[in-house]
């Protein structure tokens, strides 16, 4: 992959790429929603803050197969051509809440990177552990109310 500014590459796959979900109205006004499937995208909103493809410096908090959590940081730019080399995973794997939220913190915005994106982590940090908790029985989902109300 050649260098380039992440600028012109969000001009080149704003409009059109593969991750792109389109959702509702035609238009902005209409409520027209775009949404984005890419790895790194910490939010999927297709924007250029959140874009796993048009920025070099990304990170994500993902679930694992065996109901854990990973955070994936985007490395630097000299393995863009190697992508098994071109990211960094680190385990999430600690019990308590908030040991994680520090982790995640020391990583990205105590080093200063991407100091713009910790509230977005911490709250799919936050998702992420509720779902992991549902998924092990440890915490039961909320049960739907059925009929018109209480008598």
């Amino acid at each position: 992959m050649v260098a380039c500014a992440d600028s012109l590459v969000w001009e080149v796959t704003k409009r059109n790429n593969s991750f792109l979900k389109k959702r509702n109205g035609k238009t902005k006004r209409s409520g027209k929603v775009e949404f984005s499937s890419e790895k790194g995208n910490i939010k999927s909103l297709n924007q250029f803050k959140y874009s796993g493809i048009a920025n070099s410096r990304v990170f994500d908090v993902v679930c694992t197969d065996d109901n854990k959590a990973q955070l994936i940081v985007k490395t630097a730019g000299k393995c863009a051509t190697n992508p098994s080399k071109a990211s960094a995973k680190i385990a999430l794997n600690k019990s308590d809440f908030r040991k994680v939220e520090k982790t995640i913190k020391n990583t990205t915005s105590a080093v200063y990177y991407r100091r713009d994106l910790e509230a977005a982590a911490l709250g799919k940090w936050t998702k992420v552990y509720q779902a992991n908790k549902r998924a092990n029985g440890t915490k039961k989902g909320v049960p739907p109310k059925m009929g018109r109300g209480t008598l």
